[in-house]
């Protein structure tokens, strides 16, 4: 047994069933024992998971393309932050941007300064390590409440971040049309799943029971017609994020005039509740096998939900962003890669890049999957 399961084990222990939101934190978390705080090395072929980055440089460089355009739109002309990026791993994405930049935009890169949040001091040790060629450009903040990123004008993004913040998983009890929320609880050397008792909501997803605060279950997310509910099957889990709502709120917050972009993972609300769709979009990932097993091996898998982006889409609208963009991957990039053609600085579509461009934006590679939300202030 691990540290990190000893931790878990205290701390579910002393509550008698922790909630699985609290579980997923730790699992990912955790100082020093984490998956992300242990794991530099999780991404590419030898890891657990491919992501747009590890495809190669093609990815950051048609993020830097467009970025460069969304920074002539705003004709932002002074030494304010201009990019923010969250969620920056080990800061391959953020080398790869910059590196182009440098290239071919001399002038703004000059004058541009790249701002990464991380909260994980040993996280920026990686990314301190992997930028130190554009060390003088980078500047690190540990929250979007730092006093150096209030008042932002420019661009804030994230590639594969929101994905990862703990969810809320809640089944649904037939019998008693109510939602409860799953939990996690010891049996022995083992984690199980448990029913958290103080959690039951109803269906129309009023205030019920000893929390009195339902606002994030089920109902209040999804739009469940009442003939559905009544043949949803008993056990049925869905899942809910209001740390990733949340976090998107604070970076709408500090965004004066940019724009806000993710791309991820994820589906609509409508989407994500589908009849298939029995036990939700929580998996867990190790040397790029998917298990449905989400309590075993703490710390040494991936556990990731496929985001709602309707609940993302409107916690930013309700903070006064407007909606630009919402598709899927091949079609930012497709759009991106039909402005470079007609800018010879950006180079020709090689061999390489091609084949890049063609995992990038595959249906049955990384072109479904993930879509892009693109909103502004």
């Amino acid at each position: 047994m691990n540290i990190l399961s000893q931790i878990i084990r205290a701390e579910a222990a002393a509550g008698g069933v922790l909630p699985f939101a609290r579980f997923m934190e730790l699992a990912l978390y955790c100082p020093v024992h984490g998956y992300y705080e242990t794991q530099k090395d999780n991404v590419g072929r030898g890891g657990d998971f491919m992501t747009s980055v590890s495809t190669g440089k093609l990815f950051g460089e048609l993020l830097a393309f467009q970025f460069v355009g969304w920074l002539e739109e705003l004709r932002i002309t002074n030494c304010e932050l201009q990019i923010v990026e969250a969620g920056a791993h080990d800061g391959k994405l953020a080398a790869d941007i910059l590196n182009w930049l440098r290239l071919n935009r001399p002038e703004l890169f000059t004058r541009l300064e790249y701002g990464i949040v991380e909260p994980s001091a040993r996280r920026q040790e990686w990314q301190r390590e992997m930028l130190k060629p554009f060390a003088p450009r980078i500047r690190w903040f540990s929250r979007f409440n730092d006093p150096m990123v209030q008042r932002f004008k420019g661009i804030i993004f994230s590639n594969e971040l929101l994905d990862a913040f703990p969810v809320h998983r809640y089944g649904w009890d037939a019998k008693n049309k109510r939602w409860f929320e799953w939990g996690v609880a010891v049996d022995g050397k083992k984690f199980t799943w448990a029913r958290m008792a103080d959690t039951l909501a109803p269906a129309n997803g009023e205030r019920d029971g000893v929390r009195g605060a339902f606002k994030n279950s089920p109902s209040s997310i999804f739009h469940f017609p009442s003939s559905l509910l009544e043949v949803l099957p008993d056990g049925y889990t869905v899942e809910t994020s209001p740390a990733a709502e949340n976090w998107w709120r604070e970076a709408a917050g500090i965004l004066e005039r940019g724009k806000l972009l993710a791309i991820d993972y994820g589906l609509t609300a409508d989407e994500q509740f589908s009849p298939t769709r029995t036990n939700g979009t929580l998996r867990a990932y190790f040397r790029h096998h998917v298990s449905d097993d989400l309590l075993a091996d703490v710390g040494e898998q991936d556990l990731t939900a496929h985001v709602n982006f309707s609940s993302i889409q409107k916690a930013g609208e309700e903070v006064g962003l407007k909606t630009e963009m919402f598709s899927t991957q091949a079609k930012f990039l497709t759009q991106i890669l039909e402005k470079t053609l007609r800018d010879k600085t950006f180079g020709e579509l090689n061999s390489s890049r091609t084949r890049q461009f063609q995992t990038l934006t595959h249906p049955e590679h990384l072109g479904r999957a993930f879509r892009v939300l693109v909103q502004s202030r």
